[in-house]
Order: structure tokens, then C-alpha cells, then sequence
């Protein structure tokens, strides 16, 4: 996954994925990757919650099939959800066919036509593969809450530091991130509304 914000140069060789989404008034576009799993992501769904926020979480297919009560409180609460994939492979190291029936895998546990690549790597022919049925959401900014090497301060620095009107920003709700994440998702969002910025889900 490329480091807080993609390079233009990437973002140009995919132009039909997503990676941000300007509007008139300053909004954010929260996702959550990786989840769901019952330790951390109803937490962060009891935090949308006191704030009034819709969000999109990209989940695991076998998440999803392991814990389908998470799940489904992720939809029943007003979220949208995407697909990324069945066992959070990377497109960048399995072939296309393997990769595209991987997806098709976690379609049976996560029903929406919106797809985030693991680690935010997918290459042209898996991409060419799926584009008709499914949009690839990429993103413009990546917390880096997984990263051992951050504390949790450091990431609410990069939220302060990257975001703008559009943005969408990667968090994750998953065990490995969940140190880094209970202390910067508060404060990202504390701060986020007081610079006047709305949220929306993904709807597409």
C-alpha cells in the first residue's frame, strides 16, 4: 500500500477507479478495511453512531462468513459495504483467474458492487476483469494505522495533514491496526467536523 497519499502517476495509470471525490461543500468519505471482526469494528460502529456518521467498510469475505452478525449490524446501522475479497489477497502476486474467483468468493458474504484491492494493489487485467460488474474504490489518503512503527498521535497528524474536500481515507478495523485506531479515528473525526467537513458513505 503506497505511503499516506498515492502518486498522481498511479492514479493515472487506473483513471476508472475511484480515488477521491471532490464536492461543492467540504466532505470525507470514511472507510474502514479489513473487518469485520466482533474486537474493533462495533466500537467504531458505536462511534459513527454518537456522531451522526455513515461510513463504507470494506470486508473480508471470510470476516464476514466467520462473524455474520457484525456484518450485518455493519448494514443494518446505514453503512455501505464493499468487497475486499474472500482471503485479503494481493492482486500484485496471484494470477488474474485465482484473483477474480477470490472476489466472486466473497460475493456470497458481502453483496455490493464496490471493490477495494488489498493493499491497494490490482493489476491492469484483473482490474479489465471486473470493471463491467464492480467499481474499484481505491482511496486518497491512508492513515497508516496498521503500521507497528506509528503511534497513534502520528496517524491523527496524517489525517490533519492529507485530508481535503473529496477525500477518502482508509482506516481499519482489524486487530492489528486497533491500538492506533482507537486513539486517532475520536480525534480525526473531532477534528474533521470542527474544519466543517461533512461525511457521506459510498454510494455507487
Amino acid at each position: 500500500m503506497f505511503i499516506e497519499q498515492p502518486p498522481l502517476i498511479y492514479r493515472m495509470l487506473f483513471p476508472e477507479t475511484v480515488w477521491r471525490i471532490p464536492m461543492k461543500e467540504k466532505t470525507i468519505f470514511l472507510t474502514f478495511d479489513d473487518g469485520p471482526i466482533p474486537e474493533v469494528t462495533p466500537w467504531v460502529l458505536d462511534l459513527l453512531d454518537f456522531h451522526g456518521i455513515k461510513a463504507t467498510f470494506f470486508c473480508v469475505g471470510d470476516n464476514a462468513r466467520k462473524h455474520p452478525e457484525v456484518y450485518a449490524d455493519i448494514v443494518g446501522r446505514g453503512h455501505s459495504v464493499g468487497n475486499h475479497t474472500m482471503h485479503h489477497i494481493q492482486g500484485s502476486i496471484v494470477t488474474t483467474k485465482r484473483y477474480v474467483a477470490d472476489i466472486r468468493e466473497a460475493h456470497k458474504f458481502v453483496d455490493s458492487p464496490l471493490f477495494r484491492p488489498p493493499h491497494g494493489l490490482i493489476r491492469w487485467k484483473q482490474a479489465a476483469a471486473i470493471k463491467d460488474n464492480m467499481r474499484i474504490i481505491m482511496y486518497d489518503l491512508v492513515t497508516r494505522d496498521y503500521s507497528e512503527k506509528l503511534n497513534g498521535e502520528q496517524v491523527f497528524e496524517n489525517v490533519k495533514k492529507y485530508c481535503r474536500n473529496g477525500s477518502i481515507i482508509v482506516f481499519h478495523d482489524s486487530l492489528k491496526a486497533e491500538r492506533n485506531l482507537r486513539y486517532a479515528l475520536p480525534r480525526s473525526i473531532e477534528w474533521l467536523k470542527e474544519n466543517g467537513y461533512k461525511f457521506l458513505p459510498i454510494l455507487m
